[in-house]
């Protein structure tokens, strides 16, 4: 079980860079928490990490039209 919530996160994290490419917005250090998906009983985190400026506010064009 434990791997199948990785790996759903792993999915969540991959739609969701195709999402925001397809807006062209990338977030370079968009991946999972290591610590989140550690332990018997995972609960993964995603970490969207840090932007520039720029790109703060191409996510914030991406939200608005959304």
């Amino acid at each position: 079980m434990s791997t199948e919530k990785v790996r759903a996160a792993e999915r969540a994290r991959d739609e969701l860079r195709d999402a925001l490419g397809a807006a062209g917005v990338q977030l370079p250090s968009l991946g999972l928490d290591a610590a989140s998906c550690a332990g018997a009983e995972p609960a993964p985190l995603i970490n969207l990490g840090r932007c520039n400026v720029e790109t703060a506010r191409a996510l914030a064009t991406a939200l608005r039209q959304a």
